[in-house]
This record gives C-alpha cells, structure tokens and sequence, in this order.
C-alpha cells in the first residue's frame, strides 16, 4: 500500500476523531431508527467530514456509509465507514466509542483503522503489513486455554428475534472462559482482540460497516476470523474472532443443537 495514501488515511481518521472529542460535551441531539437503535448529529457530523475527504485520497472510489448507504455490498473499491461505532455509549457519556473505516478492494479489506478518539488510541493495519496502535505493532494474545481467556461478545439491535440463543451462547462461554465483556462497539471488540486485550470475540447480527475494519486489524495481528460454519463473509451473520489458539473451542461452545 502506497505510503502516501496510508498516511493521508490516518491524518483522515485523526480529523473525524477530532469532531468526535469536539462535539463530546454538546447536547444529543437523538433520532431513533429502531427502538433502541440511535443516531446523533455527531454520527452525521463525522459521516459527512469521511464522505468528503475519503473519495479525496483515492480517485474513483466510493463510500458505503452506516447512516447513507444505499446498499449493504461495497463496490470494486469502496471505503466502509462507520462514523461512530458505540453511539449509544456516545448518548451516554460513555467513552468506548469508534470511528471504523475499511478499504475494500475487489473481494476483501485492504487497509483498515479503528479510531478510539476519547482514549487515545488508534488502531490501523495493512495487508500483509501488519496492525498497529499508535504506531506500535501489536499481535494478538498467546492464551490458549479457555478457562484463562477473556471473550467480548454484543446483543444485536434485533436481540429479540434470537434472545433464547443469545442467552444460551451466553452461559455457555460464561461458565467456560474467564469472563466475558459486553463493550458496546464491535470495532472495539475486533480492536482489543487484536492487541491481545480480549482473546476471542462473536456477535451476530451485524453489518460491514461494524466488522470490515476491525476484521483486518485481527488477522493483521495474527489472529483468527470465521463465521459459525467455515468462513466469514462481510455481513455475515455470526463473526467469530480470536487469537486463534482458542478458536476451535469457542466455536464448539456456540455451535447449538438445531439452531
């Protein structure tokens, strides 16, 4: 990947951080697109900042975005832009919120960062580069045991199409690993698997805006990515992530009978 363009992308991300901490303190301005699925004027804000700025570093590429797409499947060569991955921790003052963009390039992420921008940090990787925070390389954790792993895992928008199965893979990992954190931002998940923070990470239900950037990070890393039943697809509807030495076995513990 050209040096210019990845350095172009980061100083990219660092502006849309810069509306995010900027407009941190401001009054919510709030519209529901489901009954617990928000937006804000600063999910627009950064939205229309990467609309405009994105196009710019790469000539005839496009932008499928989380709050203006027009379809879920990404052209030839498309930036995949979730403006603020977290808002409703955004709504509520808590600080586990993303800027997550990919570059998807014919049939997969080429260059991907997740931006934490009210914790300082920035994750980025390149394809067959590596992955980074804050210019730091990072891989992920070299925990092989389940019982001694610490999981992420999020509750989809329509949790209630699937809350038995969601409850159930829920006791399941609980009971079998060291824990399980509920972050609120798959980008955030991806990201700290990917650094080693969290061992593994699933959620269903999720779309490529939430996935695609993070997905590079943690194979960059080192890591694993999958669906329930072989590989993943962008949007699929179960991703599976992990450092890899713990993947086998949490997919057994969410594979269920008959569902």
């Amino acid at each position: 990947m050209d040096k210019e363009l990845v350095n172009g992308f980061l100083a990219c991300m660092g502006l849309a951080g810069d509306v995010v901490r900027a407009q941190w303190g401001d009054a919510k301005q709030i519209v529901f697109k489901g009954r617990i699925d928000l937006v804000t004027q600063t999910d627009l804000a950064v939205e229309k900042l990467l609309l405009e700025e994105l196009p710019r570093l790469l000539p005839g590429s496009t932008v499928l975005a989380e709050e203006s797409h027009a379809s879920l499947h990404p052209g030839a060569l498309t930036w995949i832009v979730d403006p603020v991955d977290g808002t409703t921790n955004y709504a509520h003052g808590l600080p586990i919120v993303a800027v997550s963009v990919a570059l998807w390039k014919g049939n997969r992420v080429e260059m991907s960062a997740v931006h934490v921008p009210m914790l300082g940090e920035l994750f980025w990787a390149v394809r067959g580069q590596g992955a980074f925070l804050n210019g730091e390389r990072i891989k992920v954790s070299e925990e092989g045991n389940m019982q001694d792993s610490l999981l992420a895992t999020g509750f989809p928008y329509s949790f209630y199409t699937e809350v038995d199965q969601i409850c159930l893979r829920l006791r399941r990992v609980l009971l079998a690993s060291q824990g399980i954190r509920r972050m609120g931002s798959a980008a955030v998940d991806l990201a700290y698997t990917a650094c080693g923070r969290f061992e593994g990470y699933y959620e269903t239900g999720l779309k490529p805006w939430d996935t695609a950037a993070g997905w590079l990070l943690v194979e960059e890393a080192g890591g694993r990515v999958s669906g329930l039943d072989g590989e993943y697809g962008l949007g699929g509807h179960m991703i599976v992530a992990t450092n890899g030495r713990i993947h086998e076995d949490l997919l057994e513990l969410l594979h269920l009978e008959g569902a």
